[in-house]
């Protein structure tokens, strides 16, 4: 069963949607997918009815409702992707995670308690990365995550488990800034990275013509197996 639920900002700015997909048993466990650019859109909406299918509580919040609430395009969409970029320069990365840390509080009220896992894609891999750096999100995972290499400054904090996930052939994120981050990072025991030859940014969107099946469904059978041990 899915619906929209509303939670309030952190912040008493006001309030925004999230789209909740319900699993057919109590959940012990939620997750919180954090869109792209694109808003919470058909695929974004059909990860997380696919976590709840798992038994997770699934939460999709609108990261973009203080500029424009309800954003839903199709990046297969020449016309829609590119209004997409222009429409994500407005996104304040502050204000996102303190509404990310806001669906956190609202899953764990949901669920009496519980472990929460983030996972977000591009601009939301960012995000999952600084929930990691800055909530007490249980579990972190990022798909191909553009601009963590500014936010390295930040990884003393990383405290709990986080995933990350980045294209051999990614044209927004070069094998430099991989290297870069690999370079900070790979001395935490926390963190894990996994790097997919031959692919693109976006391969493990649920469809379409970014999607690479081999590299999303290896991608995301280590995220599932990363929640199962990380979120029990």
């Amino acid at each position: 069963m899915a619906d929209t639920i509303t939670v309030a900002a952190l912040d008493n700015t006001g309030s925004f949607d999230v789209y909740r997909a319900i699993p057919k048993e109590k959940p012990t466990a939620a997750i919180i997918i954090i869109q792209e650019i694109f808003g919470v859109n058909a695929g974004i909406r059909t990860k997380a009815d696919d976590w709840a299918d798992l038994g997770y509580l699934a939460l999709a919040p609108d990261m973009f409702w203080r500029f424009a609430p309800g954003y839903d395009v199709d990046p297969d969409n020449p016309d829609q992707m590119a209004d997409a970029f222009e429409v994500r320069k407005k996104f304040d990365a502050d204000k996102g995670i303190q509404d990310v840390e806001a669906v956190i509080r609202a899953a764990r009220a949901m669920m009496t308690g519980g472990k929460v896992g983030i996972v977000g894609f591009c601009m939301g891999g960012r995000v999952s990365f600084l929930a990691a750096t800055r909530t007490d999100a249980d579990a972190s995972v990022s798909y191909y995550g553009a601009g963590i290499d500014g936010a390295l400054n930040e990884s003393h904090a990383i405290a709990k488990p986080l995933l990350l996930h980045f294209a051999g052939d990614d044209h927004f994120i070069p094998p430099e800034t991989v290297a870069k981050i690999r370079g900070t990072l790979d001395a935490n025991s926390q963190v894990t990275i996994h790097e997919y030859p031959g692919v693109d940014h976006g391969f493990a969107t649920t469809s379409g013509k970014r999607r690479i099946d081999q590299a999303a469904e290896l991608a995301d059978g280590r995220t599932r197996d990363f929640f199962a041990q990380h979120l029990a």
